[in-house]
């Protein structure tokens, strides 16, 4: 939910921006890619610092429930194509990576 809720924010101050053309297009949509890695980056790990063992399934589950989430809309909007199916895959990479390194900085302290 935190994450959901962080890119959330974070994407409608993005869009604030882009409203008033204070970005361009180029930039507004590669800070849309940013913001999304960046938030479940930083879930993932956190996730990993709490689970035990097996972080990349942890960020698996993360990813496949922020996957679910951003799915619904764009299949209502009949927008799925190739390039969505990437940025759903790089979703589950990160958190995937994400979770294990987060179980890693457990293992040191």
């Amino acid at each position: 939910i935190l994450t959901f809720i962080s890119v959330l924010i974070m994407l409608l101050v993005l869009t604030i921006l882009y409203y008033y053309n204070l970005i361009k297009l180029g930039t507004y949509n590669l800070l849309k890619l940013v913001i999304l890695i960046f938030s479940t980056l930083i879930s993932s790990i956190y996730l990993g610092t709490k689970t035990k063992q097996k972080g990349y399934l942890e960020g698996i589950k993360l990813a496949l429930i922020l996957i679910t989430l951003f799915i619904i809309p764009t299949i209502i909007l009949s927008n799925f194509n190739i390039k969505v199916l990437i940025y759903y895959l790089i979703i589950l990479i990160t958190a995937s990576l994400g979770s294990m390194l987060g179980i890693n900085i457990k293992k040191k302290n």
